[in-house]
């Protein structure tokens, strides 16, 4: 199921919490060699995680994490404007109906479903809330996924070639995205919507980071 949790809110999944900091770490320093840090525990985090960020996170059937992403509203500090802002010439980010998403993490031997199960709740995400769109940089792995999934961004900026290629992108949400996603992943969009609803009840005021 899809879960939607701001980072005060992980202590109450400890085991969710924990094994998505650990695949994390798996995924980005060991499988694709970043230069991110990682503490005794295990887990991988960073200032953003401070920062109170609303994770879209899917919760496998025993508890535990299958993939996660991280969204913080761009009017605080975000990776794209503190560190890749040269991808797009200097330009920063800030508006209340744009934010972040970073981390996009999978834990390893989940079903092929969960990248589509991600999309769907980065959608929800911001179909719920009025968002009309989310920026993040991506690497050259992620654009067959995104293709896959027909939810591909406006590349704004890449630096680099081949699989060395680092880009940053806008995504845009609507209804009719959230339905295609809900498609994707197999899951109803009536179902996603109890999801939210779950997390955020009747709230039209967007979490704060910070």
């Amino acid at each position: 199921m899809l879960r939607f949790l701001t980072a005060e809110e992980l202590g109450h999944y400890p085991l969710l919490r924990d094994t998505m900091f650990a695949d994390r770490a798996t995924q980005f320093r060991e499988r694709l060699g970043w230069a991110v840090s990682v503490d005794r525990n295990g887990w991988e985090r960073d200032e953003y995680d401070a920062l109170n960020p609303t994770y879209v996170i899917w919760q496998m059937p025993d508890g535990r994490h299958g993939g996660s992403m991280r969204f913080l509203p761009t009017l605080g500090p975000t990776m794209v404007n503190d560190h890749f802002s040269s991808l797009v010439a200097g330009r920063k980010f800030a508006h209340p109906k744009v934010w972040e998403c970073t981390r996009f993490c999978l834990a390893e031997h989940v079903p092929p479903t969960t990248s589509a199960a991600l999309m769907l709740g980065g959608a929800q995400l911001g179909v719920g809330f009025g968002l009309a769109r989310a920026v993040g940089v991506f690497d050259a792995r992620m654009v067959r996924i995104y293709r896959l999934l027909g939810w591909q961004p406006t590349v704004l900026g890449t630096e680099g070639q081949g699989a060395d290629a680092v880009s940053l992108g806008i995504w845009e949400f609507s209804e009719e995205i959230r339905r295609k996603m809900a498609r994707k992943a197999g899951i109803s969009p009536e179902v996603s919507q109890l999801w939210f609803n779950r997390a955020f009840g009747d709230r039209t005021d967007l979490p704060a980071a910070g």
